[in-house]
């Protein structure tokens, strides 16, 4: 299976859950190259591509390179995602910033299910798993680019993937999870015990996730064991968060 964005906090969590089940994985990285080697050397010298999956070129080759090393592509954890740290209202964002956050998140995520359906249609069989975030469920003020992306992801492209790939894999699935607030290298700094109690006032779990929380329910899902029976689902991963209060303070 093919971890793409596996040299981050959640998509390294990804391969090591995977390789713990017995699956072949494939590491995928862009700028973390120190980072993947040792999350290979860690999973016993699994196999490592570098590819920008905003690059159509680089995707083809990453899975060229995928099929060569794994012999074939059963599952896909499409993983890789940018958020910006800066807090940017729409009214004050520029259309170059707008349109960096679509591409590293929206239209990277479209090449990775493009280029995995097309293994899909060769095999007759796959499981494809998107990772979104609550941002695309209940929006972040900010953060529009960002929410529009993961809302597109989560929405529109999950629900009309999960009736595409059974035209060519009758038992094909496709799901995926929002995180919420994750420790992750993005959100470092982010989940210091003050935000952590700010932040939760909306969740019933008062935590913030670790990486292996989101991991896990990707595994899940993945599985045609645990998960034969279920496609086009978003699981939210994020402590039962609602759009609203749940504590007082």
């Amino acid at each position: 299976m093919l971890v793409a964005g596996a040299s981050g906090g959640i998509g390294s969590a990804c391969a090591r859950a995977f390789a713990a089940e017995g699956a072949h994985v494939l590491v995928h990285y862009h700028r973390g190259e120190e980072r993947a080697l040792a999350l290979s050397e860690e999973l016993g010298g699994a196999p490592r591509v570098q590819a920008d999956l905003t690059s159509e070129h680089d995707v083809e080759r990453l899975f060229d390179e995928t099929r060569t090393a794994l012999g074939r592509i059963d599952v896909c954890a499409a993983v890789a995602g940018m958020w910006p740290s800066e807090d940017v209202p729409v009214w004050e964002l520029p259309l170059e910033h707008w349109e960096e956050t679509l591409r590293a998140n929206l239209t990277a995520t479209f090449l990775v299910a493009r280029a995995f359906l097309r293994e899909v249609e060769r095999t007759g069989h796959g499981s494809l798993v998107f990772v979104g975030s609550t941002a695309g469920v209940f929006g972040e003020a900010g953060h529009a680019d960002y929410a529009a992306a993961k809302s597109a992801i989560t929405g529109g492209l999950l629900l009309s993937l999960k009736n595409e790939i059974v035209r060519i894999a009758p038992r094909g699935r496709v799901n995926a999870v929002a995180p919420g607030w994750t420790e992750t290298p993005m959100t470092r700094g982010l989940v210091d015990p003050d935000q952590v109690h700010a932040v939760s006032r909306t969740m019933a779990l008062r935590k913030v996730a670790s990486p292996d929380d989101v991991a896990a329910q990707v595994v899940v899902l993945s599985s045609d064991t645990l998960s034969g029976h279920v496609t086009g689902q978003l699981v939210v991963v994020a402590g039962g968060m609602e759009g609203r209060t749940v504590h007082p303070d």
